[in-house]
């Protein structure tokens, strides 16, 4: 079954808090991106835990190998229950960073470790594709690295989340930006709605400002969680 994470992308602790205290019971997941992470700093992963959430620590760290494995040892012992860093740091770099997570992990507890792809805010106008490569190609073909060097599955659109599973395996996980319910404009493009992630074999969906710029959060929660219900997987 599919799992919801809400990205609590705000530039405070109090906010932040607030609006996970809002949907804690609802969701079992939010996401700490750079902006409250870097405001706030690891404490705040504690303080999310106590509210019963697990926490995805979106960093994307991209460094050389030692300090990737550093930051993201530092990650788990603070709190995160899944990490992510760029594949395109490379093999090297990949392996340090699994290195890093098994060093901090709990005996099971296992956190997970996602390579990130191509963001789901870039389409073919933002990278620089080869002769005839399409965005798609760039994603699997960077899915594919990540897979042969360990991670435990990537991030990438619900576009690409199928052709992933096809050549990794469903146990590798896709964990899927974008989501909307509807089609909106903001600085998304490869954008799907829950339903249609999940058909294309997403595991994890992040939800941001449709849930926490809504006026009834936990309904609007409630609604993702219904549609991923109704898809049937």
């Amino acid at each position: 079954m599919a799992e919801l994470v809400v990205a609590l992308d705000f530039p405070d602790r109090a906010q932040a808090l607030d609006m996970a205290r809002a949907l804690a019971g609802t969701v079992s997941w939010v996401k700490v991106g750079l902006e409250l992470y870097t405001a706030e700093g690891p404490s705040i992963l504690a303080e999310l835990k106590a509210l019963g959430f697990k926490v995805f620590v979106d960093l994307k760290f991209l460094d050389i190998p030692n300090t990737v494995r550093g930051a993201v040892r530092s990650a788990v012992l603070a709190g995160a229950d899944m990490v992510n860093i760029h594949i395109t740091g490379g093999t090297r770099m990949m392996a340090a960073a699994r290195q890093g997570l098994d060093e901090a992990a709990i005996p099971g507890e296992q956190p997970l470790l996602l390579g990130v792809t191509v963001l789901t805010s870039m389409d073919e106008r933002d990278l620089p594709l080869a002769p005839g490569q399409t965005v798609a190609d760039l994603v699997l073909s960077l899915a594919r690295a990540g897979h042969d060097t360990g991670l435990d599955g990537v991030v990438c659109s619900g576009h690409e989340a199928a052709a992933i599973k096809e050549y990794c395996g469903n146990d590798f996980l896709c964990l899927t930006p974008g989501i909307r319910l509807t089609a909106g404009a903001d600085d998304q493009r490869r954008v799907m709605t829950p339903a249609e992630a999940i058909a294309a074999g997403a595991d994890f969906l992040v939800a941001g400002r449709p849930v926490t710029r809504a006026g009834d959060p936990k309904s609007a929660a409630l609604s993702f969680l219904e549609q991923m219900t109704d898809s049937g997987l």
